[in-house]
């Protein structure tokens, strides 16, 4: 069985490389610059793009299961990819989706929807005749490794919207649960939702990261208009600052979101065990905080 492993420089993907790695399994990994990407010497690496199907000759050969990350690399070519990798012979397809996309929500098929690209690419494994399992991740943890600068140097997190909490999810729990799917039976057909065993504020992980690196840190609660005008001057795309904080002539309130959120126990049934805490990333990721 040679698994192969897509955005495998990314979050997400580089911890299923490395998950089924450490299981003993052979990978073949893709990135699109190997040289640059550092990715460990036990992985089969392999360049391509999974935008441009050209590139990709040869990297279905021998494998029989793939890890598809990420959506909006392969939306606008998902038909090409999935129909070269079932032609050389895979026949388990598992996707790195949104926990945004809900099956039945009105507009779910739309171009405009807000998570197309995810959509786009489920449709077309869906389709492909094969094994398929959804992986669909909630609000990653390893979203905050954002504050890391601040956090070196001033201490000080700035962040909108400090009263909501969010089920934020670890990138080893996505990748272990992807991680089975792959390698376990008994997964066809699932749509996994993906959170954490717990609700927390932006408060309470800058406390969670403080306590982790032993210093002291202090959050600081900024309006969405506020938080506009430093995303922009950060050069963040204009389109993530609008789902974020709502356009700039109908803002969203921090009163939508608050008492939003839910929890899934998709984790747990999966692996047999609760989703990590917010601490214990934390901990795992000290040292890119200090």
């Amino acid at each position: 069985m040679r698994i192969l492993v897509t955005g495998a420089s990314g979050t997400i993907g580089g911890e299923v490389l490395r998950q089924l790695l450490a299981a003993g399994h052979p990978v073949r990994a893709l990135t699109r610059d190997p040289a640059r990407a550092g990715l460990p010497e036990a992985a089969e690496v392999v360049a391509g793009n999974l935008a441009e199907p050209d590139t990709l000759t040869g990297l279905f050969t021998g494998v029989d299961r793939m890890f598809l990350a990420p959506a909006f690399a392969v939306a606008r070519t998902a038909e090409q990819v999935v129909a070269a990798a079932t032609a050389a012979g895979v026949r388990r397809i598992v996707t790195l989706s949104s926990g945004a996309v809900v099956d039945d929500e009105p507009g779910v098929e739309d171009a405009d929807y807000h998570h197309a690209d995810e959509v786009t690419v489920e449709r077309a494994v869906e389709a492909a005749g094969v094994e398929w399992t959804h992986v669909r991740a909630g609000e990653f943890m390893a979203n905050t490794l954002d504050w890391a600068q601040a956090i070196r140097t001033t201490g000080v997190v700035s962040s909108p919207f400090g009263k909501i909490a969010s089920g934020m999810v670890h990138e080893a729990d996505i990748a272990a649960v992807a991680v089975a799917a792959l390698t376990q039976d008994g997964h066809h057909g699932a749509k996994y939702v993906l959170t954490g065993s717990e609700l927390v504020t932006p408060p309470e992980q800058v406390a969670a990261i403080a306590a982790a690196i032993g210093r002291q840190l202090r959050f600081e609660a900024i309006s969405p208009a506020q938080a506009r005008a430093s995303w922009q001057a950060q050069g963040y795309d204009p389109a993530f600052i609008d789902w974020m904080l709502g356009p700039e002539d109908a803002p969203l309130a921090e009163s939508d979101f608050v008492g939003a959120a839910e929890l899934t126990d998709d984790v747990e049934r999966v692996l047999g065990r609760p989703a990590h805490t917010y601490a214990r990333w934390a901990a795992d990721h000290a040292a890119d905080f200090r």
